[in-house]
């Protein structure tokens, strides 16, 4: 399952979001599966990942997003992503 919310700075706060690691990618095209629950918060860029025997989602800039565990999916990065994110 994707969460996909746009998130108030409260919410943010409350999650401590700006002291999570930030990762970076360029435009490309993986597969990925999910051995824990990822929540990230994008700060730049443009996603579309596709679930295994489900619809595409799209997320991107101020978009708060949660993986679930045991997530398997397609990412397809449209425009360089620059994200926070948190496991478990």
């Amino acid at each position: 399952m994707i969460h996909i919310e746009k998130p108030s700075e409260e919410r943010l706060d409350e999650l401590q979001v700006r002291t999570w690691p930030v990762w970076t990618k360029e435009p490309s095209e993986f597969p990925w599966e999910y051995d824990e629950t990822e929540t990230c918060y994008l700060l730049d860029g443009e996603v579309v990942v596709t679930p295994e025997n489900g619809s595409s989602v799209n997320f991107g800039k101020g978009d708060l997003v949660i993986f679930t565990r045991g997530l398997k999916c397609s990412w397809k990065i449209i425009r360089t992503v620059r994200k926070h994110y948190k496991f478990g």
